[in-house]
């Protein structure tokens, strides 16, 4: 004879199991989610800005930047210093020009700005060098747009040699 249990005398299934594996999803789930978006922020974080010579705004502002900020040493018309490519006495070199005559648009963008924000810690250690670090002094917006001012000066010719330059550079940072 087969006896089977009422209703009342079935023992539940206990629910702290379910709820335990729901709690364990839900903790991977946020831990996933607060990984990915840290990561995006420091990812983005460590990205200059867009640094546009044919964005007319970005150039304007980029314009009025340099004037305060840059044509003391590197001169009005971005000329730079007198003999720029000799050593003072003191070691270093003189403010360099940032029009075509320069070297400035043989550096991919990444570089000029690391240059730009950090002076002379973005260049190998032991590095001295007059340029300052505009880190504490221009956002890094700002120091995009100045970039954007200077590249809008130069020939188109050279405004294409940089790209190419630029380009290989984001290539291999891949």
């Amino acid at each position: 004879m087969v006896q089977t249990l009422s209703k009342s005398t079935r023992r539940p299934r206990p629910v702290r199991s379910k709820n335990k594996h729901l709690f364990a999803w839900l903790f991977i789930g946020i831990l996933l989610l607060s990984v990915a978006v840290i990561s995006y922020f420091v990812f983005e974080r460590s990205r200059s800005p867009r640094i546009d010579p044919t964005d007319v705004a970005q150039v304007e502002m980029g314009k009025r930047i340099y004037a305060q900020a840059c044509a003391s040493c590197h001169g009005a018309s971005l000329e730079g210093q007198a003999n720029w490519q000799r050593r003072m006495p003191n070691g270093r070199l003189p403010a360099p020009p940032h029009d075509a005559s320069g070297h400035t648009w043989h550096h991919p963008d990444e570089m000029l700005f690391q240059i730009t924000k950090y002076g002379p810690a973005a260049y190998a250690a032991g590095y001295q060098g007059d340029m300052p670090a505009f880190e504490q002094r221009l956002t890094d917006v700002e120091i995009a747009a100045s970039l954007a001012f200077i590249k809008s000066t130069w020939p188109a010719e050279i405004r294409a040699k940089q790209a190419r330059i630029d380009a290989d550079a984001r290539r291999k940072q891949r």
